[in-house]
Order: structure tokens, then sequence, then C-alpha cells
């Protein structure tokens, strides 16, 4: 959904109710979590912290969604769940205008007792400018110490504005990978 202006807090949350009711805009689900030979995979691993301080801060800011605390990219319900089945929308402002998309978390990658990895993934739904995955996880390893990010995601287009501006929405989801690891590494590595 592509907008003038931004949503009213009620236009977000009538688009979270109908959101509910929607299917997953492709099929089958799962692919974020394999290796794939797809062509649109995107994917990035950043250190963001070491120890496993670091690594706790890190799950904890995941499982509150800071890697969407970008400035442009906001997530709705705020305090939005992480558990299998929740939906949200994400807000976006990019060139003078606003999209707002629907979500649902699809998995979860180890668990809060993991002591190696930790994310979940969600699909996009119908009323998503794009159609696929994006699976964010936080992962230490023993022994370096480091504290890894990782953002992978398949997406295609699934409007004809999607379409025609795919160079500019390539460029985008390259910027909120980056944006992303500078906010989880600041929540890594600071808690806020």
């Amino acid at each position: 959904m592509f907008l003038m202006r931004r949503p009213s807090a009620a236009d977000i949350e009538r688009f979270l109710d109908r959101s509910r009711r929607l299917s997953l805009s492709y099929g089958p689900t799962g692919i974020a979590r394999h290796s794939s030979d797809v062509d649109r995979l995107d994917e990035q691993v950043v250190t963001i912290g070491h120890g496993d301080a670091d690594f706790e801060r890190a799950r904890i800011a995941l499982a509150s969604w800071k890697h969407f605390d970008i400035g442009w990219v906001e997530l709705f319900p705020m305090d939005a769940s992480i558990e299998t089945g929740t939906v949200v929308a994400v807000l976006i402002r990019h060139l003078g205008f606003w999209s707002l998309n629907g979500a649902r978390v699809l998995f979860n990658v180890g668990g809060t007792d993991s002591q190696t990895a930790f994310g979940f993934a969600y699909g996009t739904l119908t009323n998503h400018a794009e159609s696929g995955e994006e699976l964010f996880e936080v992962s230490i390893d023993r022994q370096t110490g480091d504290v890894m990010y990782r953002i992978r995601a398949v997406s295609w287009p699934q409007g004809a504005l999607t379409w025609i501006g795919q160079p500019i929405v390539r460029l985008l989801q390259a910027r909120f990978r980056h944006d992303s690891a500078v906010a989880m590494r600041r929540a890594a590595c600071t808690g806020s």
C-alpha cells in the first residue's frame, strides 16, 4: 500500500486488522531458511559484538524488533511478539511517500535457551509490495566469541510499482540491511 502521507494510528490499526485475515503472498514457506539457488537471495552477515553479554543483548534486541529502529522504517505494533503467527505492519518512508506492508512471523531459530543462535523469519502477506521471506538471526561463535547478525532475504516484486521501481527497491533493501546491522551493533554493545 503506497501513500502520499503518513498514515494515522487508526489507519495502521485498520491495516493490521485486515492483514490478520490475509494469506501469504507466495508459497511454499521456508525459502529463507535453507540454502537456495534462487535469483533473489540477499544475505548479509556482520559482526556486531563480542562475548556472552553482547550476545544476550543482541537476543533481547532482536526479540524486541530493535533491528527496525533505523529512522525511516517503523514496525507496528511496536511491542509485537516474534511468536509464530504474529502479524506486523512495516511502515517505510522513501522518496517522499510512504508504504505500509503486511508480514507474518513464520518460524523461530534457536530459542530463549539456545547457547549459539536466536532469531526468526517473517513472510510477506498479499498486501506487501514484495513477495518473499526475511530471516533475522543473531549467533555467537563459541571459539572466537564473535557475535554475528544475519539477514537472509528472498524476495521478488509483487505489484506493478515495485516491478517498475526495482532498481530503487534493491537500493532500499541494501540500505535496510546496512542500517539494521548498525542498529543491532548499537543494541548489542550498549543495550540501547
